[in-house]
């Protein structure tokens, strides 16, 4: 038996228990959800830590005042890679572990980026309404096949979307600091800087962090280099887009589709950016497959038991 209690707040995991989470409790370990289905807020969250040892987290904003509020959290392990949502400097002051699960969504959100991408491309959302309201709406399309797909960071999602799209006959385009191996041929795929990408792509698909600072990586200078037309796809962090500017290109017709996945506020305000006809939007569902929850469900807890001192049986 383990004094151990466990909180799980991923959206995913609290509409309904996971039986990777169920079977901790056979082995004594106290499990505590948040509110089912639902981002914790922050007086949620405070209510729920002051006991935990462990945490199972999601995307939900947490504030150093819930990691006050928990004096005998030891880890806090993310069912994706992002911790920007975290505290980092008060947990590593008190010396918390923070794990993340890498890789185990890239898949599913990899396919929806390519989704979005084929969305655009033949007006399938635009099409399916009208059909919906009566109408026969017929707006010209373009293949995927010959197309210049610009990718912002090539780690294990950006990697995943450039190799689906060459694969696809899509040009590839991009662009890491690190510069990890692709494993694409060369004729299908180059380095590029992102000016160049910025210049040269009808596509562009995001794939990596926060700018430092939180300055949003496309803003209306690099609008201004795009060309006309673009389809831009956001599926990792929204503050990536400068939205004012964003509205504005998409008025001018320099963004043709935006394709977002990601919101600053979730659910966001009705109605806004993801009502417009020119945007292609869903409600934060990339890693949200049966396979990606289970393999970052699976890994997370791994990760929590490891830094708990737990076998992983």
């Amino acid at each position: 038996m383990h004094d151990q209690r466990i909180l799980v707040t991923p959206r995913s995991l609290t509409e309904g228990p996971h039986p990777e989470i169920e079977r901790l409790r056979q082995r004594g370990i106290e499990i505590v959800y948040s509110s089912p289905g639902k981002q914790p807020d922050e007086a949620e969250l405070i209510s729920l830590v002051p006991e935990i040892t462990g945490w199972l987290a999601g995307v939900e904003p947490v504030s150093p005042a819930v990691i006050q509020a928990a004096p005998a959290l030891k880890v806090i392990s993310r069912n994706g890679t992002g911790i920007d949502n975290l505290p980092m400097a008060i947990l590593q002051q008190r010396g918390i572990d923070v794990r993340k699960a890498d890789g185990a969504n890239a898949q599913g959100v990899a396919e929806l980026a390519i989704a979005m991408m084929f969305a655009a491309l033949r007006h399938i959302p635009l099409t399916d309404n009208g059909l919906k309201h009566g109408a026969w709406p017929r707006k010209r399309g373009l293949e995927m096949r010959g197309r210049c797909l610009g990718v912002i960071g090539c780690g294990a999602v950006g990697g995943q979307v450039a190799r689906l799209a060459a694969a696809l006959g899509v040009d590839v385009l991009g662009f890491d600091p690190a510069r990890p191996e692709t494993g694409i041929d060369p004729a299908r795929f180059q380095w590029a800087s992102r000016e160049d990408i910025y210049r040269k792509a009808d596509m562009i698909s995001l794939h990596c962090p926060p700018a430092p600072g939180g300055m949003a990586l496309i803003n209306a200078d690099v609008f201004e280099i795009f060309n006309k037309g673009m389809i831009l796809i956001n599926t990792a962090r929204p503050g990536l887009v400068d939205e004012t500017a964003l509205v504005d290109a998409l008025e001018k017709g320099i963004v043709s589709t935006y394709c977002i996945d990601v919101f600053e506020t979730e659910p966001p305000v009705h109605p806004g950016l993801a009502c417009r006809p020119d945007v292609i939007a869903t409600s934060h569902i990339g890693g949200y497959t049966a396979e990606s929850v289970d393999r970052a469900t699976q890994m997370a807890i791994a990760n929590l038991l490891d830094s708990l001192g737990i076998d992983n049986e």
